[in-house]
């Protein structure tokens, strides 16, 4: 997989929004992903400070847009 096809639709301030929204769009049938940097997750409070990203495949951003927004995410 080429990582440079992935998309972000979403910027949460933690981990744990971020693998809810992850596993919704999964169910949906999306491959997401969860990216973050926070240290390997030594400093954890670099989350809220950078952000942990939801990305999916540049081709279902459309449809996650539509799972998240039905989820009012």
């Amino acid at each position: 997989m080429d990582r440079s096809t992935l998309k972000t639709v979403r910027t949460f301030p933690n981990e744990i929004e971020a693998d809810i929204a992850r596993q919704h769009l999964e169910s949906a049938g999306m491959t997401a992903f969860v990216r973050k940097d926070d240290y390997g997750g030594f400093q954890p409070a670099l989350q809220m400070v950078r952000g942990v990203f939801l990305q999916v495949m540049e081709e279902d951003v459309e449809a996650a847009e539509e799972v998240l927004k039905s989820l009012e995410i």
